[in-house]
Formats: C-alpha cells, structure tokens, sequence
C-alpha cells in the first residue's frame, strides 16, 4: 500500500459539517508510511470537538483492515511565524459576550471552560470584564498569579488556567479606567501572560461594546464568539448589538446561549418560562446563526456560581444542557478552522 491508496481510502470519511470528504475538502496535510505504521496529519482545529473526534475515529476505521499502525497528528496550518502570532501557544481564542449585565454571561464563560477542560482539552480562562471581575470567586480561586516582574504565570482550578482583572486589584476596590488605560491593561495581559499550550482560551467580556471589546477585537486572533441572552426582548435588543460589532469587525459568531430559559418548579412539577419563551432561538434563526442550546434558571447555577463549583461538573439536567452547550460550540470552532483551511486552499 502506497500514500495513494491510504488517500483514496480516506475519501470514504466525510466531515459532519462541511458536506464533502476530508480529502477533497483539503483537509489531510500529510500522509507517510513508514514501515508497518502510516502517520496521518489532518487539518482539524477544535481539539476534543464531538465532531472532530469522529473524524478521526472514521480515519482510522478506514484503515483499520491495512494491517498499518495508524498515527494521527492534527493541526490547522498557519501562515505566521511564531514571533508574528500573538498567542502562538493558543489553538483557539472563544469570547464570551453579550450585548447587557445580568444574562449569565460569565456562568456561561466559566461552565464553557469548565466544560472544555472536563472534555480533556486544555483550557485557559481570561476574564476580561474590566468592571465587573468575578470568575476567581465563581471557580473558588484562592491562588493568586506568580510573576517574576516580567511574566505572569496564571493559577489553576479545575484544571483551567486563570487569569483576572481582580488578580490586579485591591479586594472591593472600585475600578475606574479610561478607554487608553483599559486598552494598555488587556494588551499587557495578553503579552505578558505565559499561557502556555492551550486548545482553548475562553475570554469573558464585559457586557455591551465598549472599549475592553474593541481591543480584544482588534487585538487577538478570535476563533468565534459566543452571544449569551435571555428569551425577553429587551435582552434580545441588546444583543443583536453585539452580533453587529462582532459583524463589523468579521468575527464570527459561533452561536446563541440561551440562558434563564424556564424554570422547572420542585414542588410542583410545572414549566415556568419566566423571561419569555424561544427568544435565543428565534435569533438564532433570524441571523442565521447556530443555537447552542438553552440553559434552565436554575438554582444550582446560583449556588454553583457563588461557591466556586461550576454546575457542568454536576450531574441533572442543568449539567447536562450545559455540556451541550460545550460540544456545540467546540464543534462549531472546528467547522471555523475547517472551513478557512478549505477555503484558503
């Protein structure tokens, strides 16, 4: 058996989302046979995406009667060197955003990671929310970042490493900064944090479009974003303004978290929808985007949060639409780098 022959076999795998073979599509970097053993690399970028886990598992099912040992590599190719990438150790930069306060947002940020990291990836968490800074107390972080005065080095907790603006202020201290200020902070952060390898860096935003966005948008190499609302309209309103942000700048949107999306009652058993019913959805549907799925109002999200123990941990129904939420959004990143790989062939 030759490299093609191990090629035409491959062509019986296709890719879930992008509706051809992963060898047509461009998606096989390399094929070399060494011996008993055939090393395959493929253009798969979302490390642990339920989707990019099957390709991989149908590349091998494809060779698996060849009597070769079959290794695999995955990468997306890059054009910049390593000085020119501004995280060359970062596979994949998510934001966590929405268009106002008080939607869950950074619950869906810290369960997102949290998720990510239970998945097996390895994951960073960069809570950004120059305002409002609260994921070290919804993780329990009590580790504080070590630096040698010119490095950061990021604690850990569930295996996510973290890094806060909180970490840069006094406990209660009110944060009052300009736009160049909070421009210079995120920036430094991003040069000066050793993130390390990581498949995944999740970055919590503030609420709007404000200044701390416009850096990072003009700053980092996002993958996508994910818009978190409410099924009301008023939260809907708000975050149809974040997808034109998002738009302005040609980032993509990797979907729309509904969060606060009924609430189950204990006692009696009835399905309360509290903030309006299929709002997320229909916005999804409306700027034909993904829905990631809806999140339940659930105590347990309450209690998760304020004792540092994300719910997606957990066991019940609320865990379980939380990792949903999670494999949706690492396979809709993979279908991002898949596709740029296709299209920049």
């Amino acid at each position: 058996m030759n490299e093609a022959d191990v090629r035409e076999r491959l062509r019986a795998v296709a890719d879930p989302d992008l509706g051809d073979d992963v060898v047509s599509l461009g998606l096989v970097n390399g094929i070399d046979l060494d011996g008993g053993t055939v090393h395959v690399s493929l253009a798969l970028g979302a490390p642990f995406s339920p989707h990019e886990s099957t390709i991989a598992d149908d590349v091998r099912a494809a060779l698996a009667d060849t009597d070769l040992d079959v290794e695999l590599s995955a990468s997306v190719p890059n054009d910049l060197s390593a000085g020119e990438q501004v995280l060359p150790g970062v596979e994949n930069v998510i934001a966590v955003a929405s268009g106002k306060g008080g939607v869950g947002k950074s619950t869906v940020a810290v369960n997102l990671a949290a998720g990510l990291s239970e998945l097996g990836a390895r994951v960073g968490l960069f809570d950004a929310d120059v305002y409002g800074p609260n994921v070290p107390r919804m993780v329990a972080a009590e580790e504080r970042p070590q630096t040698d005065g010119e490095t950061i080095v990021p604690p850990e907790r569930y295996g996510v490493k973290l890094m806060s603006m909180d970490f840069l202020t006094g406990e209660d201290d009110p944060v009052i900064w300009r736009g160049p200020m909070v421009h210079k902070i995120i920036t430094q952060l991003v040069e000066d944090v050793e993130w390390g390898e990581l498949d995944y860096l999740v970055m919590d935003l503030p609420p709007g479009t404000g200044d701390t966005q416009l850096t990072i948008l003009q700053t980092l190499p996002l993958t996508g974003a994910v818009i978190v609302t409410t099924p009301q309209d008023v939260a809907l309103d708000d975050a149809v303004k974040g997808l034109r942000m998002f738009g302005k700048h040609d980032t993509n949107v990797l979907g729309i978290a509904e969060n606060m999306a009924g609430f189950r009652c204990p006692d009696c058993g009835g399905f309360h929808e509290i903030f309006g019913s299929g709002g997320g959805k229909a916005l999804a549907a409306d700027h034909d985007l993904p829905f990631l799925g809806g999140i339940p109002l659930d105590p347990a999200v309450r209690t998760g949060g304020d004792d540092g123990a994300p719910v997606v941990l957990g066991e019940g129904d609320t865990a379980d639409a939380f990792r949903v939420l999670v494999e949706n959004v690492a396979n809709n990143a993979g279908v991002v780098r898949r596709r740029e790989v296709t299209e920049g062939r």
